[in-house]
């Protein structure tokens, strides 16, 4: 039986390009992403669960930047219908902008947004040194979500533009590698960053 994602979007051609990350993207379809926590509280279990529920997951609790919640992830009702059809929403617009499978230019967004490198801070005699750290697959792509959907909650607040396109735009713009990506641009600031600190 050929399962399709949201019973539109067949998945049997996408393909994970990333060596690094092949074991951390899911790409087990379901025609509704949502597993309800199965998977919660056990180490590295999230890969076992379909990419864009986590997308869909992320997108209900996106986080702060510089302390202001509200500005960056809106009112947040916590509702998953309402995220899940954000996501569906925002994967129908891809569809038609583009003319290709949306979860497959999401899968590459997704590897092009992951950063490889970042910084951690070391105290050494009373100073602190900046030090470069490849960063683990399963972080990269966390980080790459969470930038994700805060650059496109930031796009959306406080504008004409509705998070469905936001996020359209937002995975649009990491698929192409353009720095008009809030996840693209914060990628290469940590990898320009890291360079600087060798």
């Amino acid at each position: 039986m050929n399962i399709k994602a949201f019973n539109k979007w067949s998945v049997d051609e996408v393909k994970v390009e990333d060596f690094g990350l092949r074991d951390y993207i899911n790409l087990t379809p379901r025609i509704v992403p949502k597993t309800g926590s199965r998977y919660a509280g056990r180490r590295f279990r999230q890969t076992k669960t379909f990419i864009v529920e986590r997308l869909i997951n992320k997108l209900m609790i996106p986080g702060h930047r510089a302390k202001k919640h509200k500005i960056t992830s809106g009112h947040c009702t916590d509702k998953t219908i309402s995220a899940y059809s954000t996501v569906e929403k925002a994967f129908m617009l891809i569809e038609k902008k583009l003319g290709k499978n949306p979860i497959a230019v999401f899968v590459k967004a997704l590897e092009n947004a992951a950063p490889r490198e970042g910084i951690v801070t070391i105290e050494y005699g009373g100073a602190r040194y900046p030090k470069a750290v490849e960063i683990s697959p399963q972080r990269r792509i966390d980080m790459a979500l969470r930038l994700m959907c805060q650059g496109a909650y930031q796009k959306s607040f406080n504008s004409k533009k509705t998070i469905v396109q936001a996020l359209a735009e937002e995975i649009i713009n990491a698929y192409n590698c353009s720095p008009n990506s809030a996840a693209i641009a914060k990628k290469q600031e940590l990898e320009r960053q890291a360079d600087a600190s060798r």
